[in-house]
């Protein structure tokens, strides 16, 4: 994975029911408080994909190999931001938030189907796994024949599909001298370029330095899109003065220390465990 660089110059519901819904609800309102509300509701695997696609070319660069990893880190905070997963309590044997388990807090379906084929999986795992070997079963990077049955298949192009019928991508065959290939090119480009807009905004016009005063949301993008090596591109039309800004600022937040982050007021735990695991790795 390439590292950010300095740029040279040039009704009746049950308890557990009702607490899915409130969180949802919170969600909804929370993109609207941060000037989403008009905006084609992505999740947060859908947005990585889409900033990591090349607009015209519609797939994503063949040197990209941290993508998938990202975009199964993306599905885990996804969840625990619906209100599906979350970490286990600390205990002393078990503090660090790379040996806390991921626990299932709730299935009701979410109406997306990677999100429910993971939680199905997670349904029948005993014991539970840790986040850092979640992301690794979903992208098949494990040893044990017998746990290759929880990768997730054909991610990116699910995820293109979806993007495809949200109105924001089209399909197209383009012919590789050996082989033809299904892509996807950007059709929607004012949905891209308002994404763009907002994560390039969280670090500059809104940046607040604190990341818990900062939407949950858009500080998962911002820590996915890095390990999957797509903030540079991001950056990449910003001037060279609010580009050394927004790099700067964004390795100030990365640099954080997950471990001390988590423990604050209003941490997102699961943010903040998928950050840890990418360090590990």
């Amino acid at each position: 994975m390439t590292t950010l660089t300095r740029r040279l110059r040039p009704s009746d519901v049950n308890p557990e029911k009702k607490g899915v819904a409130e969180q949802c609800a919170r969600d909804e309102q929370e993109d609207e408080d941060s000037g989403d509300c008009k905006a084609i509701r992505l999740t947060l695997m859908e947005e990585v994909l889409l900033l990591g696609l090349k607009d015209k070319e519609g797939y994503t660069s063949f040197w990209n190999d941290c993508i998938s990893a990202g975009l199964r880190g993306g599905i885990l905070i996804e969840l625990a931001l619906r209100g599906r997963v979350q970490l286990e309590p600390a205990t002393l044997r078990r503090k660090r938030l790379i040996d806390r388990k991921v626990l299932l807090k709730s299935d009701t379906p979410t109406g997306d189907v990677l999100l429910d084929e993971t939680l199905k999986h997670m349904r029948a795992t005993d014991p539970a796994e840790t986040v850092q070997t979640w992301i690794e079963l979903l992208t098949g990077e494990t040893w044990n024949p017998f746990k290759l049955q929880y990768q997730l298949r054909n991610v990116r192009e699910r995820l293109a599909k979806n993007l495809v019928e949200k109105g924001i991508l089209t399909t197209e065959k383009q012919n590789f001298l050996l082989f033809d290939m299904t892509t996807h090119p950007v059709m929607n480009t004012t949905e891209k370029q308002r994404l763009v807009r907002k994560v390039q905004d969280s670090v500059l016009d809104r940046w607040v330095k604190d990341p818990h005063r900062m939407d949950k949301r858009t500080l998962a993008l911002l820590v996915l899109a890095h390990y999957s090596d797509i903030l540079e591109n991001v950056f990449s039309s910003l001037a060279d003065e609010k580009y050394d800004v927004a790099t700067n600022r964004s390795k100030e937040l990365l640099d954080l220390d997950p471990e001390v982050e988590s423990c604050k007021p209003n941490a997102t735990e699961m943010i903040w465990a998928v950050l840890a695991a990418f360090n590990k790795s």
